[in-house]
């Protein structure tokens, strides 16, 4: 299939990638021509623009770090009117159903170009294991014929039509909403734990053990617990980016937001303090501080850790 894939970030590189082994003819492009290098070597070819790397696909992904971007790319950059009619247009960035829409106003319906808007989950190093968790939304025929595409990216189990177009968007903001209220209410509750003097491990058992466990606290937190790694693969910047989306599309459906507007604001103060390239969980560094030390399982992992990392 001729793949044109636009946006070789710390995720799309990968994805990119995984097409080009997989077989696919795949043209690219990025803001940075020195991001392409390796894909070149693996037989992609470059495009100068995005409307040279849309002109002759069958399909194109967009990649992109905010939906501003995407609509640099598809309008400004001319990638919209490149597609060929009848083509698909697939964009796993985290977007909104807005942006989206105002390309299909402009230039997509005119031109018989289908889309399909497929965000995805599972950080960089699901992008480079070619296991992300993709959310799909988007017409029944539009996403068959995605699907092959979707599976040389993604883990076939969890890739998930999940409802009409702007719903892949709406799903992943709102998983993103969720997991950083996760980390901020997780951090707080290990703040005040070990400064009462618990002990970090077992008061981690004891919530893993409780009916507040989840994943946050089995999986995602090890990084932290264990090497100290607060994900810079996903900036700060992107994070702020994401929960104002998120916030936003409360306020415009007329849902109280008062919890996820906080968590913004908590973010932004990490952001602020920790800077834009900072790692997505570096708002618990905040917590650290206030707990007085650093969140770390010094005498080895616990039980629970140990258990989790055997799964």
């Amino acid at each position: 299939m001729r793949i044109g894939f636009i946006g070789l970030g710390n995720m799309g590189r990968h994805m990119a990638r995984h097409l080009i082994q997989a077989g696919h003819q795949v043209t690219v492009h990025d803001s940075r021509p020195e991001a392409a290098a390796e894909h070149v070597t693996l037989g992609a070819v470059w495009a100068e623009t995005p409307a040279q790397c849309a002109s002759d696909a069958e399909v194109l992904v967009t990649m992109l770090p905010n939906p501003r971007t995407v609509e640099d790319v598809l309008l400004r950059g001319g990638g919209a009117e490149a597609l060929p009619p009848g083509a698909l247009w697939i964009d796993m960035s985290t977007s909104t159903p807005a942006a989206a829409d105002r390309v299909a106003a402009e230039v997509l319906d005119r031109r018989g170009v289908r889309r399909l808007d497929a965000p995805v989950s599972g950080m960089a190093r699901g992008a480079e294991a070619g296991t992300l968790q993709i959310f799909a939304g988007g017409s029944d025929d539009d996403f068959r014929t995605a699907l092959p595409v979707l599976r040389v990216m993604g883990d076939a189990e969890r890739i998930l039509h999940v409802g009409p177009l702007g719903a892949g968007y709406t799903v992943k903001l709102m998983i993103n909403l969720l997991w950083f209220s996760h980390l901020t209410a997780s951090s707080e509750v290990l703040a005040m734990g070990v400064k009462a003097g618990v002990d970090l491990g077992m008061l981690r058992d004891a919530l893993l053990a409780s009916p507040a466990a989840s994943n946050f606290l089995e999986h995602d937190i090890l990084c932290v617990l264990d090497d100290g790694d607060y994900d810079d693969s996903f900036a700060m910047a992107l994070a702020c980016k994401d929960l104002g989306l998120a916030v936003d599309l409360g306020r415009d459906l007329g849902v109280s937001t008062e919890l996820s507007a906080l968590v913004e604001q908590i973010y932004r103060r990490s952001k602020s303090q920790h800077g834009e390239l900072a790692g997505e969980m570096s708002p618990m560094r905040l917590y650290e501080e206030l707990a007085g030390q650093e969140f770390r399982l010094r005498e080895g992992r616990s039980a629970a850790t140990e258990a989790a990392t055997t799964l």
